[in-house]
């Protein structure tokens, strides 16, 4: 895996770049803060108004940044950037199963293809981190532990499921001042939707997150659990849509776009 060294002067269209060069294809949690991270959906047209829909009625899982004109690759909150090679990992699916993890989508695009660019929690970790929080999946640089839920979402059209979170362990002393910072972020998820048991939303064992690395809770601390971009993917799953293209779990699509 290649990785850059998390250089606070790397800026946003320098981490496409690697991306784009294949000289970096880890998480971006941590990369060009301040920056609003965008989880990635490729739909054919045809059920791109299904999934606008979907998102419109799901926010806090789904809050939009941008929807592309069908064909069109180029996005307006990264001008120059290329939404086939700038992400560090992609994932092709076909019927709803996982045909392949790759690096470039170049081969696969078409047309009729519409992206979507939805906002994503690495977006206010920094804020938290400004804010006196520490982020343990961010100082042992792992991806982010994320969940399938028992919270139904919205349905729309063909896309029906469950809400996917993501977790982050946050002293007792802290969660108040947690809550504040992330509700002033709505475009990038906002306050989180649970704090506390896992089981009461249908989360069995935090050990065994479905999406990223565990991290564990000490023990003053509780896990905080926020609405995750990587929903779309799992309803899209569940959905059985012919064929999509998403961002892999962790690796994001960074913008030119300040958080704040």
């Amino acid at each position: 895996m290649h990785m850059a060294s998390k250089d606070p002067a790397l800026s946003a269209a320098d981490l496409r770049a690697l991306c784009r060069s294949g000289a970096f294809d880890g998480p971006t949690a941590g990369y060009a803060d301040g920056h609003v991270q965008a989880n990635l959906m490729i739909v054919p047209r045809e059920y791109a108004f299904d999934f606008l829909l979907f998102c419109q009625r799901n926010p806090k899982p789904c809050p939009l940044v941008e929807v592309l004109e069908p064909g069109c690759f180029e996005p307006r909150s990264a001008p120059g950037a290329d939404l086939r090679t700038d992400v560090p990992g992609y994932r092709i699916f076909e019927n709803g199963v996982l045909r392949q993890e790759i690096a470039d989508i170049s081969a696969y695009w078409r047309d009729d293809l519409v992206s979507f660019l939805i906002g994503c929690s690495f977006s206010f970790e920094s804020a938290l981190i400004e804010g006196g929080i520490p982020l343990r999946h961010i100082e042992q640089q792992r991806n982010v532990a994320m969940y399938k839920t028992s919270m139904p979402c919205e349905p729309a059209g063909r896309f029906t499921g469950n809400a996917v979170v993501s977790m982050r362990p946050v002293k007792s002393r802290d969660i108040a001042r947690a809550v504040e910072i992330t509700a002033r972020l709505p475009q990038v998820h906002g306050a989180p939707v649970h704090i506390g048991n896992p089981q009461a939303i249908g989360i069995v064992d935090l050990m065994r997150p479905d999406f990223g690395d565990a991290v564990e809770i000490m023990e003053d601390e509780l896990p905080v659990f926020w609405a995750c971009g990587v929903t779309p993917q799992y309803v899209a799953e569940l959905s059985k849509l012919p064929f999509c293209i998403t961002h892999a779990p962790g690796k994001m699509f960074v913008t030119d776009r300040l958080n704040e």
